[in-house]
């Protein structure tokens, strides 16, 4: 089985669950680090799939691998190696397909709802019995939904939370990854953004950040494995 490679873009924001999953399945994976510099593939011919993870920066900003990851996501998609993105990930993947990104109204930090459109493909992708769970956020961005693209999240601070394009390659907006070890980190790095946000209605302090974490990330976990699941079913090989 090819591998899927995972793109690091920030120390603080790795492959955490996702990662794991994989190992769960036996899908060989391999990190590439852009924040220490590491070169982007010109194909993503020798690549079971590509997965891209959260960071702080801009999909609009223009950095030593934005171009070279954009060229990469587009190449992927010709080829239908399968994408995932994962909050700025799908941004970028957005903005790879042609779809804008742009300020969200609001940020949204924390624990928020989000709900599952009532659409065939949203039933294939989260299982008919899901209607709406509790996801993690942090973010002051959003993508518009790529014209090749479908809707199967939606939010009520930030209407676009996931989207699916050709059955196989997967934009979200939330943070379905989360670990408690990456909670802790992101509320020690990021403190002082979230008490500048402080007072917005889709941002939570760093307190109740941390005394929901126990409840909310068992649940979190069994939707991202959904997700995951269908992701992996079309992998390259």
């Amino acid at each position: 089985m090819k591998p899927v490679l995972i793109f690091r873009h920030a120390r603080t924001e790795g492959p955490g669950h996702f990662a794991t999953f994989l190992d769960m399945n036996r899908v060989p994976w391999k990190l590439v680090k852009l924040d220490e510099g590491e070169a982007v593939p010109e194909s993503s011919a020798a690549f079971g799939g590509l997965g891209f993870m959260g960071g702080p920066m801009s999909a609009n900003d223009e950095l030593p691998w934005t171009r070279p990851v954009l060229d990469l996501m587009r190449d992927a998609v010709a080829r239908k190696v399968p994408v995932i993105g994962h909050c700025l990930g799908g941004q970028l993947l957005a903005r790879a397909l042609g779809a804008k990104v742009s300020t969200n109204p609001v940020k949204e930090i924390g624990w928020g709802r989000v709900e599952v459109e009532s659409t065939s493909l949203a039933r294939h992708w989260l299982g008919s019995d899901l209607h709406e769970f509790t996801t993690f956020q942090w973010h002051g961005e959003t993508f518009a939904i790529p014209d090749a693209g479908d809707r199967i999240l939606r939010g009520a601070h930030c209407r676009n939370q996931a989207y699916v394009v050709g059955d196989r390659h997967l934009g979200m907006q939330c943070h379905v990854e989360m670990t408690p070890e990456m909670i802790r980190l992101w509320c020690e790095t990021g403190g002082d953004e979230v008490r500048e946000a402080l007072g917005t209605p889709a941002v939570q302090d760093v307190a109740t950040i941390r005394a929901q974490m126990e409840e909310r990330l068992p649940a979190l976990r069994n939707v991202a494995e959904r997700l995951y699941a269908r992701w992996i079913e079309k992998l390259a090989t």
